[in-house]
């Protein structure tokens, strides 16, 4: 048989290759990720990594960057490039994707940017929103979750977590750098030498934050005293530090007489039902020692300690009755890189798991704990803390969930 022959013949078996196999390539750009520069409060963090661009690039996801989007956590643009990113060089081009993967909430002018049902993924951060907001994104039809809402399977929230371990961790040499005289603190060390009494901290809230917070202090040598209503959580606490150390449930007489000798307070309450209450009044930070210090890590929710207000990393204090007030709401921006590796590492595996499902859209269906991120959907607003604070009409997802069975 002639050559030519032999060519037919082999175009017609699975000895040739076959063109349909090409198919695969196009299938690419279905799940188009696009990771803006961000423009808010300071924000130092990016979402993906560039080690975690290379995995999605690799399992057929598109990655679009903005150009310097992880030049804040020490990221270039040539490290995204190489992991297989296409690097943009204005917001228009990054927020033509498909879904908008970013940290903070994306500004007014941002969400005009946004296509009509395109996918959003970022924080909502409740105590700083605004009704505008939410008829924004609504007017867009966008899909929008915020991942601090976000659970895994057992119930657990897996990025509120790995922020508040960083937020915890942290908080203990910020409350260092503001008892010192360096910033007209008190001029005493977090902790105790021999023969010195050890400066007391208080913590409200026996979450993750305060968990990691008291590490933190007893690892230095402070004395500490930690408040929260829910007697599991103080339970848990104290198992988890190995060792006993004072707790109380929240009452006003104890906390007043509490706070009085403190030299640090730390707000760590969790929000519960979408807003914190105040447990520090007013009245309770004017009997405070004076240069005594509070940091209230749950100001972007609305904060824990009534005097509290909102400041940024180049203003972060502020004194009122002659107590330093740290109320900075990104704390986890103050070390980026960690911060955006924890991130990078819970995002990646649910990209990809969505990638395999069809689509974010068909993964908020289909897992109801992924669901329970969806606070705007396709026009409406389907979180019922937020259509009660804003006086939005709520539409139940999962009624659609029922209506696609």
């Amino acid at each position: 048989m002639s050559k030519k022959g032999f060519e037919q013949l082999a175009r017609k078996t699975s000895l040739y290759p076959q063109e349909s196999l090409l198919e695969t390539k196009t299938k690419k750009g279905a799940f188009y990720i696009g990771i803006p520069r961000e423009i808010a409060m300071q924000e130092s963090r990016v979402s993906l990594t560039p080690d975690a661009v290379a995995l999605l690039v690799n399992n057929d996801v598109e990655v679009i960057v903005e150009s310097k989007a992880g030049q804040g956590s020490k990221f270039s643009d040539a490290d995204y490039s190489e992991a297989g990113a296409k690097i943009v060089f204005s917001p228009e081009e990054v927020y033509k994707a498909g879904i908008i993967l970013k940290i903070e909430p994306p500004t007014l002018d941002e969400i005009a940017l946004m296509r009509a049902n395109q996918v959003l993924i970022s924080a909502f951060q409740f105590g700083n929103q605004m009704p505008e907001y939410i008829n924004a994104l609504n007017k867009k039809k966008v899909i929008a979750l915020a991942y601090e809402f976000i659970e895994d399977k057992v119930g657990g929230m897996p990025i509120v977590r790995a922020l508040s371990e960083i937020a915890g961790s942290t908080v203990m040499l910020i409350a260092a750098e503001y008892m010192s005289n360096a910033n007209n603190g008190k001029g005493v060390i977090i902790g105790g030498i021999t023969g010195v009494p050890p400066t007391k901290v208080v913590i409200l809230g026996a979450g993750t934050v305060g968990e990691y917070a008291a590490r933190a202090a007893l690892g230095l040598g402070a004395e500490i005293q930690i408040f929260d209503n829910h007697l599991y959580k103080l339970r848990r606490i104290k198992h988890s530090l190995g060792q006993q150390v004072y707790t109380s449930t929240i009452d006003t007489v104890t906390m007043s007489q509490t706070l009085r000798s403190a030299d640090v307070v730390i707000g760590a309450l969790r929000p519960e039902k979408g807003r914190n209450k105040y447990v520090v009044t007013e009245q309770m930070v004017s009997q405070m020692k004076p240069d005594s210090l509070i940091i209230d890590l749950t100001i972007d929710q609305g904060g824990c300690v009534e005097t509290a207000e909102l400041t940024t990393l180049d203003n972060p204090t502020f004194r009122k009755y002659d107590v330093i007030h740290y109320c900075v709401p990104n704390l986890p921006s103050r070390v980026a890189h960690t911060a955006s590796t924890a991130l990078s590492n819970i995002f990646t595996p649910t990209i990809l798991r969505a990638a395999e499902e069809g689509g974010i859209e068909e993964m908020i269906f289909a897992h109801r704990w992924f669901m329970k991120g969806v606070y705007t959907f396709r026009g409406s607003l389907t979180n019922e803390y937020m259509a009660n604070k804003f006086g939005i009409p709520f539409k139940n997802l999962e009624l659609l969930l029922a209506a696609r069975f």
